[in-house]
């Protein structure tokens, strides 16, 4: 439907759906005059900071959120994810992802869905308007389709990511650089299709915020050198975010979303070497470096952030705890995780989550026995290469995933977000593009009263 046939009245709503991955919503609120923008959708609309999933990894949430449903439902649990009966590991892709997104529900409505660089959704679908996949995508080419599209995306050097490489050196210049052109690349793509007005869903995922937080979430919370750079990169984001908002139709609402929030980290914790110093993990011989490796008596294992897996009987190849012994073992897992403690006796982790608490589904077979949420500060990792300590130093990565505080601002008054969470996002995206669903349909909830 173009530009005319809104004008003479024979519009539908629609949506404009911007994910600003990793954005805190304490951030926004404590800094009105880096986010006018943002700002005014609060005071204006509907906001508020929602929690994120079990666990808050983005390639978890985004399937999680273009979904309505839990892991045990899409299926994808992090960046790395256990093949069912198999010590194999893969990286989950899109065709990983086990439930319907968005925007096919609004293609089977006969209406049309324009998608650019939501993570995990390569190789991109042909049965949507135009799509350009975002994270785990090779290159623009791959990622891009229709042919009009690819070329368009290859005029602008469109590019896919921020090289994270450049957030290790010391000297932040040539990372925020590259962090700056990749968001203004992304924001002349959104500009593009947006103003051609030909879609009824707009979905668009700036992903930079987050490569942002994890290399200078620090300097802003301890007010470090780099805290302007980090808030100007900011106000670049409320501005494009702005212009996005000014060039909308009055029939459009812009919804815009973090998949989770940040904190500062003071401490790496190495799981699999903790698990392997306090006896639940040995390994077949000195040189190990993944899961395969692990010995027929261990009885626990690690993958990131904070999964944790019993080695059971009948499940893993190898399994070594009685099934019969499941929820006995798994209890004592869950104590010696919440007696955790830093070297100089603080608590690591803040909650343990059982798997029936955080996952339902078809697709729960792969799920973690316990999700382990840490305290802000402790970053959780699971590697299987060894380590010489417990704890370590963050090294140039001092920002880490939060449950906490994701942000969720809805440019429309009267909609209910307290208590909310990211599933609700995709039925209440739905209601207000006024398609139908059944409630049962989703985890989450219409929040759109």
């Amino acid at each position: 439907m173009g530009l005319i046939d809104r004008l003479r009245g024979t519009d539908d709503p629609r949506v404009a759906f911007l994910g600003i991955d990793g954005v805190p919503y304490r951030l926004i609120a404590s800094e009105p005059e880096t986010f006018p923008n943002l700002t005014a959708m609060i005071e204006s609309g509907s906001s508020g900071s929602i929690e994120s999933i079990y666990p808050p990894e983005t390639t978890a949430c985004w399937p999680a959120i273009t979904t309505g449903s839990n892991p045990g439902e899409t299926g994808v649990y992090g960046y790395q994810d256990r093949e069912v009966g198999s010590y194999d590991t893969y990286v989950p892709m899109g065709r990983d992802v086990q439930r319907e997104r968005i925007w096919d529900r609004v293609t089977e409505a006969g209406r049309d869905a324009s998608v650019f660089n939501v993570p995990v959704t390569f190789p991109p679908q042909r049965t949507v308007q135009r799509m350009v996949s975002g994270f785990l995508a090779p290159d623009v080419d791959a990622a891009a389709t229709p042919e009009e599209l690819r070329s368009y995306l290859d005029s602008i050097d469109y590019l896919i990511d921020v090289n994270a490489k450049l957030g290790h050196h010391t000297d932040k210049t040539d990372f925020l650089d590259h962090a700056r052109r990749t968001l203004d690349r992304r924001q002349q793509a959104f500009r593009e299709y947006v103003d051609r007005d030909d879609w009824d869903l707009f979905v668009g995922v700036y992903l930079t915020p987050d490569r942002i937080n994890h290399f200078l979430f620090d300097q802003y919370v301890s007010d470090g050198p780099d805290r302007e750079a980090f808030l100007a990169f900011y106000e670049r984001l409320d501005e494009h975010i702005g212009a996005i908002r000014d060039a909308l139709g009055r029939d459009t609402t812009l919804v815009v979303a973090s998949d989770h929030g940040f904190a500062p980290i003071d401490r790496v914790v190495n799981c699999n070497e903790w698990l392997e110093r306090t006896d639940w993990l040995s390994f077949t011989d000195r040189d190990h470096a993944n899961l395969g490796d692990i010995a027929d008596e261990a009885r626990a294992y690690s993958l990131g952030p904070g999964r944790f897996y019993l080695n059971l009987e009948e499940r893993e190849p190898r399994g070594s705890v009685p099934r019969e012994e499941y929820e006995e073992t798994r209890a004592a897992l869950k104590r010696d995780l919440e007696a955790l403690e830093s070297p100089a006796g603080e608590p690591v982790v803040r909650r343990v989550v059982e798997t029936e608490t955080a996952f339902r589904g078809d697709h729960d077979e792969i799920a973690p026995d316990l999700v382990a949420i840490p305290h802000d500060g402790f970053d959780l990792k699971a590697d299987f290469t060894g380590h010489e300590a417990v704890f370590e130093d963050p090294g140039p990565r001092t920002g880490m995933h939060s449950f906490d505080d994701a942000a969720l601002l809805i440019d429309e008054p009267g909609v209910t977000i307290d208590d909310a969470d990211i599933l609700d996002i995709a039925p209440t995206i739905l209601q207000l593009l006024d398609i139908q669903f059944e409630r049962t349909a989703f985890d989450g909830a219409s929040l759109v009263q």
